[in-house]
């Protein structure tokens, strides 16, 4: 694994003169030099990265996520995350196209956008879950990313900063406002995975080694499914207003309520074999999501 900890590091090696500035850099994706003959190398960044490319023949692992760049995505990556890059074939060339910028934290140090970026949930996604641009879309953001690549060539003042900073801001709210179009234009997609989520929870609940599983997480539900959690939880939120905890709870919750209401099994051994280790648990999430404890609902129901 290589860390690199400044821009000026990673540009020697990906073989690129030095940055412009130390602590940020835009790049033109078809000027990086092809490292032929490397194996794949996973790859640390101690800054931030906003693409906008395209990579014909090239794949590459995220994570445990593999992604390719075939269509022309938008990507982010948030400081010290993992990534490779490799040439899937290397009897075809490599085609790229595009814009990269990184972005150091010391460079927003003390700027409103320091306390602000993180709130973008989409530095948790993986690469693959990309955000795919119309071309109004990527005329739009590929405007700003020129803006910035002009400032960014432009002689060093004690505006550059504010003005680079506010160009990035621009960044991320277009693309928060084109990640959300595009959960809400990819309806058929999106109830595809809704549907793959309730039949993992469906058959995940019917399992008679529940008590020896537990209950299911967030992450293993999105690690089934090969999304990020946020992304599947954002996803959800949007189609059906739950996001994944929710659909879990509900799942959980309807298999409880037909214990309690088809057997004569204790609430401490329904709460075993719905994976709870401890049964107050159990019965102060009923409560919360039924207004009933779980004696109450078997009496309601039988009454």
């Amino acid at each position: 694994m290589k860390r690199f900890q400044t821009i000026s590091a990673f540009h020697k090696y990906v073989q690129l003169p030095p940055p412009q500035h130390p602590l940020l850099s835009v790049v033109d994706v078809g000027s990086v030099p092809h490292r032929s003959g490397d194996e794949p190398t996973s790859l640390v960044l101690e800054f931030y990265s906003i693409a906008v490319k395209r990579m014909r023949n090239v794949q590459g692992q995220y994570g445990q996520h593999p992604f390719d760049f075939n269509e022309g995505i938008m990507s982010f990556m948030a400081p010290n995350q993992v990534f490779s890059l490799a040439v899937a074939n290397p009897a075809e060339a490599v085609e790229k196209s595009g814009w990269v910028i990184y972005i150091h934290p010391d460079f927003i140090w003390n700027t409103p956008l320091a306390k602000t970026i993180q709130r973008y949930d989409f530095w948790d996604y993986s690469l693959k879950e990309g955000l795919f641009l119309s071309a109004k879309e990527e005329a739009t953001i590929l405007g700003i990313i020129g803006a910035i690549e002009q400032e960014y060539a432009s002689t060093i003042d004690r505006f550059s900063k504010p003005i680079i900073v506010s160009h990035l801001e621009s960044l991320l709210q277009y693309a928060d406002r084109f990640y959300h179009r595009q959960f809400l234009t990819r309806e058929k997609a999106n109830h595809e995975v809704l549907e793959r989520v309730e039949t993992l929870l469906r058959d995940y609940f019917n399992r008679d080694e529940l008590p020896e599983r537990g209950l299911p997480t967030v992450h293993y539900v999105a690690d089934c499914l090969h999304l990020s959690p946020k992304y599947l939880s954002n996803l959800l939120r949007l189609v059906t207003g739950q996001n994944t905890q929710q659909h879990i709870h509900a799942r959980l919750i309807a298999k409880a309520k037909e214990k309690l209401s088809t057997t004569s099994l204790t609430v401490s051994e329904i709460a075993y074999q719905l994976g709870f280790e401890h049964v107050p648990s159990f019965s102060k999430l009923f409560k919360t999501k039924t207004n009933l404890s779980p004696l109450e609902f078997r009496t309601s129901f039988h009454s």
